[in-house]
């Protein structure tokens, strides 16, 4: 019979299977290992995992860790039904994005709706600027791509939140994030387009997603996921050739995250009324109104 050797510390005594799974945890750690059966019959298991004696604290603080993470129940999230109307809301998006793109383009009132709205960096004190450059567009392509992302984005969010408070919570998320861009970007940058609206419902959901996830008994990364599922995203979808305004994208994700964290902190929503729903909607539409009224009357100045 084998017997187990001298010269190696015993940092677990049990199943082979269990021995493997341990085995692979160091090896993820670099910790040098054997496993090998003993040859005495035990109850408990018949294989065992040492190390050099240097490592053996080291390596058992490694395995009583994975144990206690192992061994932690998943908990499930409470299933909410989700809300009604998300594709309302997404059409009143595209909409509005249409709308705009037609009077842009016959140039409605006779004025240049792409220099009036578009986030100007020079013009700071225009606050308006932050919410009409989410609805304008340089062409039918980059359109057309914020429409549909936007669409698939917004319905998402909307089946969470309830169509007018995700669609008043992706505006606000979106305008603080170019207003921010407009602080920090140098005085000769401008930008338009909805991509900053995109990542922000992308980053609510995100924000959303991982806030809830903290709340559960699960292990350290899937606790995480979610943030980073977002972050992959971004990573990939945000970024492209010089014309692609990177920094806005990652202040619609960035902001889009906090807002989704506190919303789900707070317990939002926890009204699932439609009047609610009407009113955060309609109150989204008309301050996109009355920021062009205002980018209007200061162009014809």
């Amino acid at each position: 019979m084998n017997a187990e050797p001298a010269e190696l510390a015993v940092v677990f005594r049990g199943p082979k299977a269990l021995c493997r799974e341990f085995s692979l945890v160091l090896e993820a750690r670099g910790i040098d290992h054997e496993v090998q059966a003993t040859g005495i019959p035990d109850p408990g298991g018949s294989w065992i995992v040492t190390v050099p004696p240097a490592l053996a604290h080291r390596a058992y603080d490694e395995l009583t860790r994975y144990s206690a993470e192992r061994s932690m129940p998943r908990s499930i999230p409470e299933a909410t039904p989700p809300f009604p109307g998300a594709a309302r809301g997404a059409l009143g998006y595209a909409l509005i994005l249409l709308l705009t793109a037609y009077c842009a383009g016959i140039g409605l009132f006779g004025v240049d709706w792409l220099s009036a709205g578009a986030l100007d960096a020079g013009a700071g004190r225009e606050w308006w600027r932050a919410l009409t450059a989410l609805t304008l567009h340089l062409d039918q392509e980059h359109l057309l791509g914020n429409l549909l992302f936007g669409v698939i984005a917004g319905v998402a969010v909307g089946r969470l939140l309830g169509p007018g408070v995700a669609w008043a919570s992706i505006l606000g998320a979106a305008a603080m994030a170019n207003y921010a861009e407009a602080l920090i970007a140098p005085v000769a940058h401008r930008a338009v387009g909805a991509s900053t609206a995109v990542f922000a419902a992308l980053g609510l959901l995100a924000g959303l997603a991982w806030r809830q996830q903290l709340t559960l008994r699960q292990r350290r990364w899937y606790r995480w996921s979610p943030l980073v599922a977002g972050v992959c995203l971004l990573t990939l979808l945000g970024a492209g050739d010089a014309h692609v305004d990177v920094l806005g994208h990652a202040l619609g994700f960035l902001v889009g995250v906090g807002v989704g964290w506190l919303q789900a902190r707070a317990g939002e929503p926890r009204n699932r009324g439609r009047a609610l729903q009407i009113a955060t909607g309609a109150a989204a539409a008309l301050l996109i109104g009355v920021a062009w009224i205002f980018a209007l009357r200061s162009a014809r100045i």
